[in-house]
């Protein structure tokens, strides 16, 4: 097994350098199977890399077909140093998601036939967008184009990086929302993401969600932030709109956390940072325990994307499925075959073993850091 740091530029981040940990794991036959954690800094992407390499002794030599008892034995391996997440749930996940592309491989099956077949005949597709524009007709107009291909919304990130300067002025917000919506017209979703940048008070959160409601949102994701469960109750008790948040949770415990507030309507879960596939299902076993609604944060690498098509096709509470809108090397250079919508709408990855992607190893060497 081999941990790969990798750095490369992303368009859809205002060609921000964005830092994955990649995993390629061989077995004795010369089966390949990748995964990925989603590090997002330099210096957290070589310290994952240095946890991969020591964890190899929990899974050289093991079967590859026993990706429960391996996840148990790194969680275990990684008690004293990641009990509550950080990164060793980051090397987990890395590990986790290229054991069940291996696993795949090894019994000629899909990963979502190993999770035990789609419950979704089809996903809608929607685009996951930064806002970077000083325009806002400018910003309209784009997202009318990426919708266009036929994709049935688009979730827009706040508070990011170029000259949009969003979530920090309410007029300006809602002048956005309300073009958008005027825009993309209303049969097309609209989500409306704070990110890491924004947090706004809760009386400011109130205000601008139910401007916000005039034009119709789907959901608002993490105005609070990624914990402020007083915060997020009184938001819930004052506006209609769906709370989301949860990305940044690392395990099941996390989770249960969050599901416990009952404050949040739909959680946000990276397969790259939540203990890969075997944490995902966990969480979403939870998730509909609970009646919620989750979904996946697949804004990484097309292994990310492979990862969590399997899981939204495998379980009922994933109901929408998220593409980058703009070409990138780490979904479209990377994988032999990069993922896309039909019409706007995703179909369940069933047709070839694994994860279901043929990794460009040039592509890796390229952007090794």
């Amino acid at each position: 097994m081999e941990a790969i740091p990798v750095a490369y530029p992303e368009p859809n981040d205002f060609d921000a350098t964005r830092y994955l940990c990649l995993v390629k794991v061989v077995a004795d036959d010369g089966a390949v199977g990748w995964g990925e954690a989603i590090t997002q800094f330099a210096d957290a992407n070589h310290a994952v890399a240095r946890i991969v390499d020591g964890m190899a002794d929990a899974v050289i030599g093991r079967d590859p077909v026993h990706t429960e008892a391996i996840w148990r034995s790194l969680k275990d391996r990684a008690w004293w140093y990641g009990y509550g997440g950080g990164m060793a749930s980051y090397a987990i996940a890395a590990l986790d998601i290229a054991l069940w592309d291996l696993k795949g491989k090894s019994l000629g099956r899909s990963v979502l036939d190993l999770l035990g077949g789609p419950v979704h005949e089809r996903l809608p597709a929607i685009a996951s967008s930064h806002a970077h524009h000083e325009s806002i007709a400018e910003m309209a107009d784009e997202a009318v184009g990426w919708l266009s291909t036929g994709l049935q919304g688009m979730k827009v990130g706040f508070g990011k990086r170029g000259s949009a300067r969003l979530g920090y002025e309410h007029d300006r917000d809602v002048a956005y929302v309300k073009a958008m919506r005027e825009a993309i017209g209303p049969g097309k979703s609209l989500m409306i993401d704070l990110g890491i940048a924004i947090r706004w008070d809760v009386a400011t959160a109130v205000r601008r969600v139910r401007a916000f409601e005039e034009h119709g949102i789907e959901w608002i994701e993490e105005p609070l932030g990624a914990w402020d469960p007083e915060g997020y109750a009184t938001l819930r008790a004052k506006t209609q709109t769906s709370i989301a948040y949860g990305e940044k949770e690392w395990t099941l415990e996390g989770f249960e956390r969050v599901l416990a507030t009952g404050t949040c309507d739909v959680l946000g879960v990276d397969p790259a940072r939540a203990e890969g596939i075997t944490g995902f299902k966990k969480v979403v076993d939870r998730v509909e325990a609970h009646r919620r609604q989750a979904n996946a944060h697949a804004w990484s690498s097309a292994i990310v994307t492979a990862a969590s098509l399997a899981i939204s096709f495998s379980t009922p509470v994933c109901r929408v499925f998220e593409l980058k809108p703009l070409r990138n090397p780490m979904q479209h250079d990377l994988v032999a075959e990069p993922f896309d919508h039909v019409d706007g709408w995703m179909f369940p990855p069933v047709d070839r073993p694994g994860l279901g992607i043929t990794v460009d190893e040039s592509v890796v060497d390229r952007y090794r850091v």
